[in-house]
Order: structure tokens, then C-alpha cells, then sequence
């Protein structure tokens, strides 16, 4: 299955402390690059999270962002009876040295220590933490998988293309042989001293051979085979079709700097157009 590495997703459920919402935003690189943002209530997951992407991702940027809201969970606050016990002791002894004072009930439950958040349990806030994540992975996955299959498509259609070109040189090489002994057949002809046919048939073969482009046509065809191969795979194939791209690449130059006829140079050219356009787009395979 061909994955996009550019994508967005984002979850959000109910969890012990609050409503955990994850975000991911991934972009295209060579390795598997995470940067979380989370909530310091949930730093010390961050090693946990890094590990359970991993096993889903190989390859791309991702920004990964966690939000907790908790400030409307307020049957988690617990009020300090003690705390608040002294503070009224306190402010009854203060009474007499300070009659205008008035405290308010509002005001010291905004003293430090009256107010308490009751504990989360540990195990139950990770479970709710990896659920949204895997809740927004999950859709980042569907999203990138939709953009791959894209993405493979338009190479399979240029991979037809280059099928295309590689055939229609094969086609011409007969033409494209006699004419170029024809040619020297020409220019041997204009000499006035009389050639040696041995002469003739060792220049001919010569020349033949330097412009053979037989074996970059199998390879390209060889690579062609390739590449529809690894584009049924199930596992990620962005490095090997990277790696595919730079050996076509190298058989359409070859191809090119061996031309001796405008329509196997006008080939080369056209087979370097669309090498690049898979490139491009090979680039942002996971």
C-alpha cells in the first residue's frame, strides 16, 4: 500500500483528567522525525508516545500535539478541610487588630492548598492518552493511504509512458542502424581512393557498437518491471522507489549521450521529463 507522507489528523475523547484532543501533521523527510507538544500533566508520557509511533510510521515529519482540558471537571477539585480550618482560626485571631477586614469565602479558596485536584490514576490517564492517539493515527493513516493511492496511480500512468517511449526505440533501432550505414557508405564514397570492404565492415561495426542502446533498453524495461512490483507492496516502498528513480535516470542519459538520430535524442529527453515527474512525487512516498 503506496502512503503519502503529507497529512493531517486529530482526535478527541473524555479521558480521567479532562478532554485529551491529539493533532498530527506529517510532511515529507527522509527518516521518521516526531515533535510532540504535550501538556506538562503529560510530559512523562512522551518517551511512551514516541514508541507507539514509531510502530506505525516509518518515515516523514510529524508534529504531534496534545491538549488536556480539564478546567470544567469540576468534581475533581477536593477542598482542604484542614487548610481551610486554620486559615478561619487565623482570620477570627486577626478579627480584633484588623475590624474592617472582611474575607470572602471566594478568596480563600484561591489560598494555596485549599483547593485540591484529586489524584488521576496513572494507568488510566495512559490508556486514554494512547487511545486518542491511536484514534488520530488511525486517521492520519486513512488520509495518507488515500493521497498514496493518488500518488500511485499518476506513477503507474508515467511508468506506461516510459513503456511507451522504450518501445517505440526499439521500433526505430533497425532504421536508425541502416541509415547509419548508409551514411558511411556516403562518406566513404566521396573519398576517391577505393575502400577496403574489410575496412568498411570494421568501422560499420564500430560505430554500431558505440551507439548499441540495447542493454539501457532491457534495463529500462527491467526497471519498468520493477517498479510495478514494489508499487503492490504492502510495506513502505519510498526508499526503494527513490533508489528506482536514480537507475532510471542513469539509463536515459546513457540512452541520450549514444543517440545519433533525433528521434532516439527527442526519446531521451521525453524519458528524462517523466523520470523526474515520478521523482517528484517519490519524494513524498513514505
Amino acid at each position: 500500500m503506496i502512503r503519502s507522507m503529507t497529512a493531517y489528523a486529530s482526535a478527541e475523547l473524555a479521558g480521567p483528567a479532562g478532554t485529551l484532543s491529539c493533532e498530527l501533521r506529517t510532511v515529507n523527510h527522509r527518516y521518521l522525525e516526531i515533535s510532540p507538544r504535550l501538556p506538562d500533566e503529560l510530559r512523562g508520557f512522551e518517551s511512551l508516545l514516541r514508541e507507539r509511533v514509531a510502530t506505525r510510521l516509518s518515515r516523514g515529519k510529524l508534529d504531534l500535539t496534545v491538549r488536556l482540558r480539564g478546567e470544567d471537571r469540576g468534581e475533581s477539585l477536593r477542598v482542604n478541610a484542614a487548610t481551610l480550618a486554620r486559615l478561619g482560626e487565623l482570620a477570627r485571631e486577626l478579627q480584633p487588630r484588623f475590624p474592617t477586614m472582611q474575607v470572602e469565602f471566594t478568596e480563600l479558596l484561591r489560598f494555596p492548598g485549599v483547593l485540591d485536584r484529586a489524584e488521576v490514576d496513572n494507568d488510566a490517564q495512559q490508556a486514554a492518552l494512547f487511545d486518542v492517539l491511536d484514534r488520530a493515527l488511525d486517521a492520519l493513516t486513512a488520509t495518507r493511504e488515500r493521497e498514496g493511492e493518488k500518488t500511485a496511480q499518476m506513477l503507474r500512468e508515467r511508468l506506461d509512458a516510459i513503456e511507451r517511449v522504450v518501445a517505440d526505440v526499439r521500433g526505430w533501432m533497425p532504421e536508425i542502424r541502416a541509415a547509419l550505414r548508409t551514411r558511411l557508405e556516403t562518406r566513404l564514397a566521396d573519398i576517391k581512393q577505393p575502400a577496403d570492404p574489410g575496412r568498411l565492415e570494421q568501422e560499420l561495426v564500430l560505430q554500431i557498437t558505440r551507439t548499441d542502446v540495447d542493454e539501457e533498453l532491457d534495463r529500462l524495461s527491467t526497471h519498468i518491471a520493477e517498479a510495478r512490483r514494489v508499487l503492490g507492496l504492502a510495506e513502505p516502498v519510498g526508499r526503494r522507489l527513490d533508489f528506482l528513480m536514480q537507475e532510471f535516470n542513469r539509463e536515459a542519459n546513457t540512452l541520450g549521450s549514444k543517440s545519433v538520430d533525433a528521434r532516439s535524442t527527442n526519446a531521451a529527453v521525453e524519458l528524462k521529463v517523466l523520470i523526474e515527474q515520478m521523482r517528484e512525487q517519490v519524494q513524498n512516498i513514505e
